[in-house]
Order: C-alpha cells, then structure tokens, then sequence
C-alpha cells in the first residue's frame, strides 16, 4: 500500500516543490565593426607609406611632373595664365594620366630643402613679378648659388675664428648665423671686454683688430654689407628732444665700425648702408640694460634683401632738360648803313 503524501495545514495535499536552475551562459562577442575600421586604418596607412616610399624613389622629373598634374586634375576647362600642357585650354587638365614632360625642378642646394608653402609663395612672387619659366629659373640658380657662398663664408668664418690668434680670444663676443636677410656677424659687448668707452665712439684697440680681420673675408664674396649700430636702453645725455640721444650715438659706432672695415681691406662700395637703431632691437629684451644689448652688427646681404633695402634709394630722378639757348642777338648796324634788298 502506497504511503500517504505529506498534507498541509488546511489538510489538503501539499504540492510539490519544483527547483529551476538557470544555466548561466559565457557571454558572446560585441560584433566586429572595430575590426573593420582598424582594417581600413592600417590599409590607409600602408597605402600613405608607399606614396611616401614612390615620391622619395622618383626622380626629379617625375616628381616634378607629378606636381604639375596634381596643380589641376580636373577636366574642365580652365583658366590660368600658364598654359596646360593638355588639350583642354590654359589652365585644363593634362590628356594624360601623367604628363612627364613637365617642368624639371628647380636646383637644390644639400638638404635644406625649401617645403612646400615656400614654393607656392615664391611661384606667386614670380607671378607678380611677370617673369618667364626661364627668367625664375634662371633666379633660382642664382639664388642657389648665393646660398652656397653664404654657407661656404660662414664655415670660413667660424673656422678663422677658431684658428685665428687675433679672433681666438674674441670668440665669445662674435655671434653667426643666417637669417633671411643674409649671413649676420653680431660682436657683442661684454661687461669685462667693452668695444666701446661708456658713451664714446671711439673703438677700442681690439675691436678695430676684430673688424680688420673680419675685412678680407667680407671682401671675399660679391654681397654688399649693411652695418647696425646698437645700444642698450639707458638713456644718454640730459634726455632733452633735440639733444645728442642714443639714435645718434647708435649711428655713430656705425660708422667708427664701417671706417674699421675699410681700413681691413673692404671695399667701400660694398657697404649698401650704415644705420643706427638705438635700443629698438635689443639682443636681451627681459634686461635691456644688459652689456650685450650695446653691439654692432653686420649682415652679408642677399640680393633680395639688398633690392629691398635699395628700393626706396635707386629710383630714376626725372630728367632736367637743358636750358634752351638764347636766341642769337644780331649784331647792331653802324649808323648811315642801310641793307640792300639784293645780295
């Protein structure tokens, strides 16, 4: 006989008790669309370095034809004042893919090469300028050659300098560099080693050996020379308007150096100009009391920067027509004579 189920309070049959165990399942992936965005970023990215890879591995030529493509790809009809080299109109896109009878690049000079910004400026200048394909690029080699006698002076110098006995000691007073006027030779005052007396125009001995021996060099090359005398900013005199400040001070230690440099061995006519500055450029603008504020400097001028300086100097003065010559005074009669109407 089958045992009594179990009852509950009320008597009736209990009912039974059912256990649900839920099965816990490892959660799947989020989908793969970052798989596809990090494909198409390293399939971006090889494609970059290979463009980089091709460009470098070109020629010139290539490249520069490369270049005149990309200027305007379009089909359409254009209209530059340089004509295409296709048959879409000046200024249209090229009939080719690629047209490798582009213009060859301009020559450059060791690895400092000009970027891109450079270029597009200089192709505007020359717009501006109205010049032929021929007449930029035969600027550009000029230029390049300018650079290099630039380059080659300022490696000269720094060697003299060094090996120099009459330099060696001066070396901390003489500062180099290029700038985009041209190559500058700054000599500095030190608080010890003075060029000038305190007020004075007068050089001292070894500032004059210094600009003697800076001469032949400066000589060497066919630049002119433009001299800047500066000062530091303590005012000079009583300070009155029209009285002796330092802007003529300034001006004046320009000109004591330009005298040293001829007496060197420059020529006179290759100094462009001699201009005092005061203290309007200082070489220490958070002390503009400093020594090294009070300082000459001399800058080997590139030809632009020497055109740019000259501009307002070299016009053409309007021409003085001769005075006109007096009409002849006839001679006077003597008394009784009279003329014949015959000869």
């Amino acid at each position: 006989m089958a045992a009594n189920p179990p009852k509950g309070r009320d008597g009736q049959a209990a009912r039974p008790i059912i256990i649900r165990r839920k099965k816990v399942i490892a959660g799947g992936h989020h989908g793969g669309a970052w798989k596809v965005a990090y494909a198409d970023f390293v399939t971006a990215m090889m494609a970059f370095f290979l463009v980089m890879w091709l460009v470098a591995t070109a020629d010139p030529q290539k490249r520069a034809a490369i270049f005149d493509y990309f200027k305007n790809p379009s089909m359409q009809d254009g209209d530059s004042p340089k004509p295409a080299p296709g048959q879409n109109g000046p200024g249209g896109a090229s009939n080719s893919a690629i047209n490798l009878g582009g213009a060859m690049e301009a020559p450059r000079s060791g690895p400092d090469m000009k970027p891109m910004i450079g270029e597009v400026m200089e192709d505007l200048e020359a717009a501006q300028r109205q010049e032929t394909p021929e007449e930029t690029r035969a600027r550009k080699l000029a230029e390049a050659k300018e650079k290099v006698q630039l380059d080659d002076l300022h490696q000269e110098l720094r060697t003299a300098i060094d090996e120099s006995h009459a330099l060696k000691d001066f070396k901390e007073q003489l500062l180099l560099d290029i700038t985009p006027e041209g190559l500058r030779i700054q000599v500095i005052d030190a608080q010890n080693r003075p060029m000038f007396d305190l007020g004075s125009t007068l050089l001292k001995d070894y500032t004059t050996r210094i600009l003697r021996e800076l001469g032949p060099y400066l000589n060497s090359v066919p630049n002119r020379i433009s001299i800047s005398g500066h000062t530091d900013n303590t005012p000079y005199g009583d300070g009155r308007p029209n009285s002796y400040s330092n802007w003529e001070l300034s001006a004046d230690r320009g000109n004591a150096a330009r005298r040293a440099l001829v007496s060197g061995g420059l020529s006179e006519d290759k100094i462009a100009r001699v201009v005092g500055v005061s203290s309007a450029i200082l070489f220490d603008e958070e002390n503009p009391r400093n020594p090294v504020n009070r300082r000459i400097s001399i800058i080997v001028m590139t030809k632009r920067a020497e055109q740019a300086a000259m501009q307002g100097y070299e016009r053409k003065q309007p021409a003085i027509a001769p005075p006109k010559a007096a009409p002849p005074v006839a001679a006077p009669r003597p008394a009784g004579v009279t003329r014949s109407a015959t000869p």
